[in-house]
């Protein structure tokens, strides 16, 4: 994705939210051994950060999800986030991410939103919820602001994948129906199936 700043190599960033993060390396890996490599992990998850340390060297792009203020980025990164992403606009959460040198995706929705996420700094804009526009609302905001790479996210279901690409989205958030009950002690065989539907409406 030559408009993805984060390199990824699918077009999707896994979130992995769950009670407690006890389960998020396990999935973590699975995930990259399939072919997912951007993954979520959320502060609103019990034992996050601590995850996250456990992730250290797995030489792919783990971002910390939920980040609402400067301390929750300066704590992600010291954790190990390759990148920051918050359900809003969230100026000290851009600056700080700027001042540590990792993307920043702020969530946002409307037009006005959208463009002072990137006018502030943030790397990639997450359009959440997606659900409530879809693909078409997407496309639309597309037509006005071109070079803004947007992430749909909230909503994202499994088969909606190609229509969000087609309608210009740079990546794509997707987590529950992705990981499914996989952080919850779920059947990991399950969820790497489940991955395969994802990279088969990426070939």
């Amino acid at each position: 994705m030559s408009d993805s700043p984060l390199n990824l190599d699918t077009p999707i960033i896994a979130i992995l939210r769950a009670p407690t993060a006890a389960r998020f390396a396990e999935v973590a890996a699975v995930l990259h051994e399939s072919g997912i490599t951007a993954v979520e992990f959320t502060l609103t998850s019990a034992g996050a950060l601590d995850a996250l340390r456990d992730c250290a060297g797995s030489g792919h792009p783990i971002g910390v999800g939920s980040v609402l203020s400067a301390r929750d980025a300066a704590r992600a990164v010291d954790a190990g986030a390759a990148y920051l992403i918050t359900p809003i606009v969230s100026a000290e959460v851009i600056a700080e991410g700027r001042r540590l040198g990792v993307p920043v995706i702020s969530g946002a929705f409307s037009p006005t939103e959208i463009h002072y996420a990137r006018a502030a700094g943030s790397t990639m804009v997450k359009v959440f919820p997606a659900s409530v526009g879809g693909p078409e609302y997407l496309r639309a905001i597309r037509a006005p602001l071109p070079d803004i790479p947007l992430v749909p996210t909230g909503g994202v279901g499994l088969t909606d994948i190609e229509a969000y690409l087609d309608a210009g989205a740079a990546a794509l958030g997707i987590g529950s129906p992705l990981i499914g009950d996989a952080c919850a002690g779920g059947d990991l065989d399950a969820l790497r199936e489940r991955v395969s539907v994802v990279r088969e409406q990426l070939s």
